[in-house]
């Protein structure tokens, strides 16, 4: 077993949040469930098809690979840095974790949190409703690296592959795939 943690503490569970409409937001709660091959119990993002309004506009038989959307505290903290306004659920994510880059984990690394397994398929990609929510707020979502890339920053999706309970306070454990790894792409 491999993790990505920071040095200050082992990667764990802040928040968790659910929708039972497309908010852009999410009401935190003290545990969610997660239901294997459908996403969070109660969430509107749940089910084997995508759910995602944009995605169902083009092809509502798709595969749902953005059940779960996980955002590091990290990133609310750089943006509150930059005098936004975000935490936990803000902007739209199940899970808040902390200690964990999970910009960096490979496509197809699963996280073991709580009673749940979660495959990481992908980055999200930072929308104009980020603007809605904060004028700017996608723009700061986004940066470049060493080389130009665009990189970004608003979190991680996953698939269910083993339901459970999660809560926040709840370790995570990093199971990275066999190499070679593939970076994660926006799904």
């Amino acid at each position: 077993m491999e993790t990505k943690a920071d040095s200050k503490s082992a990667p764990r569970v802040v928040a968790v949040h659910r929708s039972d409409s497309h908010s852009f937001s999410k009401d935190p709660v003290p545990a969610i469930r997660l239901i294997t091959g459908l996403g969070v119990e109660g969430d509107a993002h749940n089910g084997v098809t995508v759910k995602h309004r944009s995605r169902v506009a083009k092809d509502p038989t798709q595969p749902n690979l953005r059940q779960v959307h996980l955002i590091h505290e990290e990133l609310h903290r750089e943006l509150n840095d930059q005098s936004f306004v975000v935490g936990p659920g803000a902007m739209g994510e199940n899970i808040t974790t902390s200690g964990l880059d999970l910009l960096a984990l490979p496509t197809g690394t699963v996280l073991a949190i709580g009673g749940a397994t979660i495959e990481v398929t992908g980055l999200r990609n930072p929308c104009v409703q980020l603007d809605t929510f904060q004028d700017g707020l996608m723009q700061a979502c986004l940066d470049r690296d060493a080389e130009g890339n665009l990189v970004r920053k608003a979190g991680v999706m996953g698939i269910v592959l083993s339901g459970g309970e999660i809560r926040p306070g709840d370790a995570i454990e990093v199971r990275l795939p066999a190499e070679p790894h593939a970076p994660l792409l926006v799904v």
